[in-house]
């Protein structure tokens, strides 16, 4: 899985990453690429972080890659929303869009995509680096499916999309 984080939005949406970036834009960066290069070596997907560029950037787009994690600066003039929507439509393996960003989420679900917002995925962040992962503990799975069906009420029309159960199992395997 490919995981495309929408960068200050998800600084912006953490508290340890927030207070990072009241330090300076460079402090918060550099706190979240720490965080996900500890969560990529924890659960081993592709992550690229993208991050606007577009009052004070580059005349062309610039890339790097910090432990594991491929960071991408939007050139001058180009917000990082429109670099997603580019990675996200060009696209041909299996995608994850952290955002709270809704047109950036919509965008993702017209093309297949999964979706998920910044304040979650930072809970995740957290939990990893706490050490506490309650997502993977043996039968929490099938404790959201009871949660989710219902105890009474089966069937079809409680049952959900097949896109939005296609959804759910990829933000499962975070």
């Amino acid at each position: 899985m490919h995981i495309i984080i929408d960068g200050y939005n998800l600084i912006r949406q953490s508290d340890a990453l927030r207070g990072a970036e009241r330090r300076s834009l460079e402090e918060g960066r550099k706190a979240l690429v720490r965080s996900l290069a500890h969560y990529k070596r924890f659960r081993g997907h592709r992550i690229t972080v993208v991050f606007d560029g577009w009052e004070g950037g580059s005349p062309q787009e610039e890339r790097d890659l910090a432990g594991g994690v491929a960071i991408i600066y939007s050139r001058l003039g180009e917000k990082a929303d429109e670099v997603i929507k580019r990675l996200v439509a060009s696209a041909s393996e299996e995608i994850l869009v952290v955002t709270s960003d809704r047109e950036i989420a919509s965008f993702a679900a017209r093309r297949g995509k999964a979706a998920i917002a910044s304040p979650e995925f930072a809970a995740r962040l957290d939990r990893i680096a706490a050490g506490d992962f309650p997502a993977d503990a043996p039968g929490a799975e099938d404790a959201e499916e009871d949660e989710r069906r219902g105890a009474k009420i089966k069937g079809p029309a409680r049952r959900l999309s097949k896109q939005k159960r296609a959804a759910l199992a990829r933000i499962r395997k975070l």
